[in-house]
């Protein structure tokens, strides 16, 4: 059975048995801080679980999931990955242990034809429930039933004992059996508690029945189903194979790597590149994009960990994961809108081996070299320093480090390493001022919900339903103190979707809060500000009023930024997406996928072509619809953002169609005015113009205006031939400059001529120190002395000029001191013994800074004496 019936198969039996399907989550869960990426398929029915939607009560999903904490067993065993696929059904205080137990079973006997006699059960120890149904309903025999504890049979895994505290309970898991030809050492007492291969597991259905308080488990009074089965292993199970990377799912990746690579056979490093790729394109194609940082830094390390894998194993040396992505569609179309990014994220997969590349090289010897450098210290463990600096400077991951020495028999310095980072991230670290979102995001707000209104009103009558100070609710808030205010319905819009928030005033019959920031929380709209006057009372009575100057340059920076994609779209190509924005007041920030520089002539037309369409004065249209609805209607959407069933669709004309939840103008007229005044990258293939409209953009032309009225008074020209006019004078300026430097290379060819026979004689050698007066430039007076020295051999020169607290040096040997045994490096290494310092030390030249305010010509000229010596004694 191919791994595309399975989901089929799977999605088409729970819909028979009233289960709505709901589409995969994104690998990036929304509004979720707890999770980095999504790791099982509940993550996206959290509210429901929770109690805060209540729509559905039973579900079923065939879900992408993303998870590290294997990562080095990848390639190493048959079914360890970094992504996969998780079938699941789930009931939300609907079924419980009966109907998932029949469920479980009819799918596997009946639906996918897996003998009974094949499959054991394990049930929590206590769990007499669930053995009863197992044993005495489905009719299972009890020896293969086996009753084990709470790290193997409870969720979360030993929870009773060590918390957390929350949503629990027993589990029970389907394992299908390969039989005794899997040489189990104990045959006996084999079982699905086993470490032998024979046993592998199939299905978890999780019965969550107690919430757990302090190491005491009380009944929940509503009873949830979360069940979890991966796809990968059920196909091995179904396919007949022993290992996941012999199923359908990986054979026209494997296929692809085996061409690229030039190998005819499978191999652990094959299936590590298989497995990366996988989580590296969904990753990218939800919205993650490889950087330094949390979810990015995962995923460059898995690149860089795949790139490193390929090389090792082909000695290849150019990029070649992305040439893998168009193989994935095969066998996992069935995300079809992942692949609609297809090519963009091959062009940052191509990036990001580039980058690699370009440090590789340098990275790899030095660690080859440190390797050897401990091996003949006779250590066993490869310094952290080093392990730190090769992540710093040339990016190599520190698992991969630790990979690269375990092949040479060593183990890394991870203490030292973590040292090091926790150096750097305090030397780095910048202060900053009170987080707001820290303030209302650990409250709890006991249900309270906030309807929005600010849609249609910019001031309204509400009722406060919830006080919050110093992350608690309070009754009553008092004049001067900081606070979160909650209201039955807000006209104030929350910081969301790259808008800022609305701010303003909410006045109640004892008092004034000024509002200068918005957040959401849950359900709840927090306005936070200052008590200005009297007191604030839950359940009283308040008017609120928006700051209608801020929320008009809002909305024009806002329908601007819509506006600004759709020049994008038709000046640079359809390919250009939305990355993430800002919108401030009158200023916008848009960052979107683009893999060149964007050209002056490109963003004046980008720039023209936003301003046609605020001049045209269409209206801005808005409709609420269902999100399949706005799908037909080709409306575009953040590239990693989820969006509801019910969605507000922007349209202007047929210039912009957008998914978004912001404020907006009612006609493009009111932007009145669009300028461009910054084009730049931020990561790889992705661009970021900022912009400013409205009244902030008269300003901006207005100065430039200005600007060009006074340079056209000091080059004494006119509007017409300004530029003309100053390139003609920065010709001319260019043309001085050169003869300048004519004149003075002549003068110091004749000062270098004039200083030369000062030159001292030690052995075979004669040095040359000379100290560089301010205003001299280094590099010339080097160049004049070398073209000076060429008819005396051999010659050293020693520069150096004093600045800023330090002493600048340059020191170069000519190949006549090179062949008498002088070297500029070693000649620094004595330098350096009598003054600090640092800088190159190659044998013919070497630059740096002395660490000293000043040196003494004597001293530099014994200090060459001494070492010439030394050269004459060898």
């Amino acid at each position: 059975m191919k791994s595309s019936e399975v989901r089929d198969a799977f999605l088409a039996f729970f819909k028979e048995k009233n289960h709505p399907v709901f589409p995969s989550d994104t690998l990036v869960p929304k509004d979720d801080p707890t999770l980095l990426f999504t790791s099982a398929g509940m993550n996206q029915f959290k509210p429901y679980f929770l109690g805060v939607k209540k729509d559905v009560r039973r579900a079923a999903s065939v879900q992408k999931c993303l998870r590290t904490g294997d990562l080095e067993n990848v390639g190493r065993t048959s079914s360890h990955h970094t992504f996969f696929e998780m079938l699941g059904n789930f009931s939300f205080g609907d079924y419980f242990k009966k109907e998932a137990i029949e469920f479980a079973w009819e799918f596997l006997t009946k639906r996918l034809n897996i003998s009974p006699r094949l499959l054991w059960i394990s049930v929590y120890k206590d769990d007499d429930e669930a053995y009863r149904l197992w044993k005495d309903h489905i009719g299972v025999p009890g020896s293969t039933i086996v009753k084990l504890g709470d790290e193997d049979n409870f969720w979360p895994a030993n929870v009773i004992q060590n918390g957390p505290n929350g949503p629990c309970g027993p589990c029970s898991e389907i394992y299908y059996d390969k039989g005794p030809q899997q040489k189990c050492p104990d045959p006996g007492h084999c079982n699905p508690a086993c470490s032998c291969k024979r046993f592998v597991e199939v299905w978890n259905l999780v019965f969550t029945q107690y919430n757990r308080v302090d190491g005491k488990l009380e009944p929940l009074p509503s009873r949830n189903i979360d069940t979890g089965m991966g796809l990968e292993r059920l196909c091995s199970v179904l396919q007949g194979v022993d290992s996941n990377f012999k199923t359908d799912v990986f054979a026209p990746i494997l296929q692809k790597c085996r061409q690229i690579l030039k190998k005819k056979e499978d191999s652990p490093a094959l299936y590590v590149i298989a497995d990366h790729i996988r989580a590296i394109f969904f990753s990218i194609s939800d919205g993650v994009l490889p950087s330094n940082e949390d979810r990015g830094y995962v995923i460059r390390k898995l690149i860089r960990r795949a790139f490193w894998t390929g090389h090792a194993l082909a000695d290849i040396n150019k990029p070649f994961l992305y040439t893998i992505i168009p193989a994935l569609k095969e066998s996992m179309g069935f995300y079809k809108d992942n692949f609609t990014h297809m090519e963009d994220v091959e062009k940052i997969i191509f990036s990001e081996e580039e980058k690699f590349l370009a440090t590789m090289d340098v990275g790899k010897k030095m660690l080859f070299e440190k390797i050897e450098e401990t091996r003949q210290r006779k250590k066993t463990v490869l310094d952290g320093h080093v392990v730190f600096k090769l992540y710093d400077t040339y990016g190599f991951p520190p698992d991969l480090t630790q990979r690269i020495a375990e092949d040479a028999q060593l183990g890394i310095d991870k203490a030292g390493f973590d040292a090091c980072m926790l150096q750097q991230k305090e030397i780095s670290k910048k202060s900053s001022k009170f987080d707001e979102g820290i303030f209302v995001k650990t409250v709890d707000t006991k249900g309270l919900t906030t309807a929005f209104i600010g849609y249609a009103h910019d001031s309204a009558a509400a009722k406060v339903i919830g006080l919050i100070s110093q992350d608690h609710l309070f009754p009553q808030i008092h004049e001067g103190q900081r606070a979160g205010v909650i209201l039955d319905q807000s006209v104030f819009y929350p910081e969301s979707g790259g808008q800022v928030h609305d701010t303003g005033r909410i006045q109640s019959p004892s008092g004034v809060f000024q509002v200068e920031r918005v957040q959401k929380l849950n359900t709840c709209i927090v306005c936070i500000g200052t008590v200005i006057q009297g007191t604030f009372t839950e359940n009283s009575p308040v008017e609120c009023a928006v700051d209608l100057k801020r929320r008009s340059a809002l909305k024009r920076a806002h329908s601007s930024t819509h506006l600004l994609q759709a020049a994008l779209r038709k000046c640079l190509g359809p390919h250009i997406k939305q990355q993430g924005s800002l919108v401030e007041e009158d200023r916008l920030r848009f960052d979107f996928n683009h893999f060149t520089k964007v050209s002056p002539e490109e963003l004046q037309a980008i720039e023209r072509t936003v301003n046609e369409y605020i001049f045209s004065g269409d209206p801005v249209h808005i409709q609420e619809m269902n999100f399949k609805e706005a799908q037909a209607k080709n409306a575009l959407a953040f590239f990693e953002e989820k969006y509801e069933d019910r969605v507000r669709v922007v349209a202007v004309q047929d210039h912009s169609v957008e998914l978004c939840g912001g404020l907006h103008l009612k006609n493009t007229s009111e932007a009145g005015v669009f300028k461009i005044i910054s084009e730049s990258s931020i990561s790889s293939g992705i661009r970021r113009i900022e912009a400013l409209c409205g009244i902030e953009a008269y300003r901006a032309f207005a100065a430039d205006a200005r600007v060009c009225e006074e340079l056209i008074g000091v080059l004494k020209s006119t509007r017409k031939d300004v530029i003309e006019s100053a390139g003609k004078y920065l010709a001319r300026i260019k043309e001085l400059e050169r003869a300048v430097q004519e004149k003075e290379s002549a003068l110091l060819g004749f000062k270098i001529r004039e200083l030369l026979p000062r030159k001292q004689s030690f052995g075979q050698v004669q040095l040359f120190i000379h100290r560089v007066q301010e205003g001299q430039r280094m590099h010339q007076l080097y160049s004049e002395t070398v073209h000076a020295q060429q008819r005396t051999q051999p010659l050293t020169v020693f520069l150096f000029t004093e600045a800023d607290g330090q002493v600048q040096y340059f020191c170069t040997a000519n190949p006549g001191a090179l062949s008498r045994g002088f070297s500029c490096g070693a000649f620094l290494d004595r330098i350096f013994a009598v003054y600090p310092g640092k800088g190159s030390k190659k044998n013919d030249i070497s630059r740096g800074v002395l660490h000293v305010s000043s040196v003494s010509e004597p001293e530099i000229a014994r200090i060459a004496e001494e070492y010439c010596d030394a050269i004459d004694k060898k």
